[in-house]
């Protein structure tokens, strides 16, 4: 696809940058270090403004009948399948991923609108119990502005999936996209949107750094923050969020476990273990970033593994078929390779990998994997396979239950019984039973708990408990009269 084609909806050289008082920042393909566009960078006066005029609107949005605001998620979802292959390619070039990745991107965006159109046709309360007389209900309203701050890694996705359900249930909607990401991250998504038919200032779009996402959450007119990043990140916006009594829903990472049992099939285990761990670089957080493999098959799985890292071809994923791209920028390449470093220093082996061109960063593989290591430990978010050994069933439950967070488990068995067994003690927010960690339908509640989260879930049944809160309205004939 020419670059003229690419240009023909959405045209990222021609971003006129809007909120600007933190000055313009390029936005820089990791894959070729090209500047992609430059975008505006938002301070807090930015921000102020921003929710002014989104809060401005919010409740003429909520009077709009239902099969309205439906039609424009409907249009929405028409719009990213209509300019599929130049979306695509855009969400692909800015994160650094292979082409697939990027595709998969816009379908996910294309099922979520969908959902997102099917939520103000639905039922938004109940009937309750009361006395002859009165009739008692609970009904669903929106929060008025939600704040969405979303990470670089999988930039559309997670954006959206707070973005469209947040818009149906009738809040207006301000993104704070992370900088490296900012086109597939908001400006994409305002595009479908204001062309879809969104009411004018309801969604607002501000790149930002600290300084604008700190305004975000402590301002008055948000009652609302979503936020997907890092731990460490989420605690500063869950005290912030608590100080000021906001409802916070914090999707940040912590430690996923692929459990193999003895009985399992190497080629499969490793080929699950080898998607898990490599997918998107491991920049995902729900990567399989321990693997815990029964002590009797370990050394013939981290064989098939290092075979796969070792042959698993690197590059620039929109320009050839590549497995692995770049990881998103330095800053995250020195820490990836840090980590390696320290685990062998602590004892783990360098099976495969450990070494980088560029951003570039080989498949690895580390075998010898226990708790005091730091990619044990902490999560790598990077293309590391780490292999940690056990030799009973209790023993790999205790080592996976060895965390102070988990998003996501998985149990590779023949015997189905047994991997049961063990997932219904794993705490994790996502349990999967022969498969790897890596998944997302969209219509499932996903979560996490400790520093996977703080306990609270989006996607499908949790959307309307976490973008609403519950009204008491109970309605008499007449007002009675009192003793008093």
């Amino acid at each position: 696809m020419g670059a003229t084609e690419a240009m023909a909806f959405f045209d990222v050289s021609s971003l006129a940058p809007t909120a600007h008082g933190a000055g313009t920042r390029d936005v820089i393909e990791p894959a070729t270090g090209q500047v992609m566009c430059t975008v505006g960078v938002a301070n807090a006066q930015d921000m102020t403004a921003a929710i002014a005029a989104a809060a401005a609107v919010q409740k003429a949005w909520v009077a709009v009948p239902p099969r309205e605001k439906a039609d424009v998620f409907r249009r929405a979802a028409a719009l990213f399948q209509q300019h599929f292959d130049e979306l695509a390619l855009y969400a692909t070039r800015e994160t650094g991923a292979i082409l697939p990745k990027g595709q998969h991107e816009i379908r996910e965006a294309i099922t979520i609108c969908n959902l997102a159109a099917a939520m103000p046709l639905q039922s938004q309360g109940h009937v309750l119990p009361s006395v002859q007389g009165r009739i008692s209900m609970a009904r669903r309203v929106p929060h008025g502005v939600v704040g969405v701050i979303s990470p670089f890694n999988f930039p559309l996705i997670l954006t959206i999936r707070a973005v469209a359900p947040a818009l149906a249930a009738g809040n207006a909607v301000v993104i704070k996209p992370d900088t490296r990401t900012p086109v597939t991250g908001g400006l994409m998504i305002a595009r479908i949107f204001a062309e879809a038919g969104l009411p004018k200032d309801l969604l607002q779009v501000l790149p930002g750094d600290a300084e604008a996402g700190e305004a975000l959450v402590v301002d008055p007119l948000v009652p609302m923050i979503a936020f997907t990043g890092s731990p460490a990140v989420g605690r500063r916006i869950g005290e912030l969020a608590g100080r000021h009594l906001k409802k916070v829903s914090l999707e940040l990472g912590g430690a996923n476990n692929l459990i193999i049992l003895d009985d399992a099939d190497l080629d499969i285990a490793a080929s699950n273990a080898a998607w898990g761990a490599y997918l998107h670089q491991g920049q995902i957080c729900m990567a399989s970033n321990r693997i815990l493999v029964h002590e009797s098959i370990a050394a013939e799985l981290t064989q098939r593994l290092v075979m796969k890292a070792t042959h698993l071809p690197v590059g620039d994923g929109a320009s050839g078929q590549v497995a692995l791209g770049p990881l998103i920028d330095a800053k995250q390449r020195d820490r990836v390779h840090a980590m390696v470093q320290d685990s062998v220093k602590a004892g783990a082996k360098l099976e495969a990998g450990g070494t980088f061109d560029g951003l570039f960063y080989k498949p690895t593989v580390l075998s010898g994997v226990k708790p005091g290591i730091r990619v044990f430990d902490e999560e790598t978010f990077g293309p590391v396979a780490n292999i940690v050994t056990y030799k009973t069933d209790e023993e790999a439950i205790a080592l996976a239950n060895n965390h102070t967070g988990s998003l996501a488990s998985a149990v590779i068995s023949k015997s189905v019984g047994r991997a049961m067994a063990i997932g219904q003690q794993l705490k994790s927010g996502m349990v999967h039973i022969n498969d790897q960690t890596v998944n997302d339908d969209c219509v499932n509640p996903f979560g996490g708990p400790g520093i996977a989260g703080n306990g609270t879930s989006v996607g499908g049944p949790a959307d309307w408990e976490e973008y609403t809160q519950w009204q008491w309205i109970t309605i008499k004939d007449t007002a009675p009269m009192f003793p008093f």
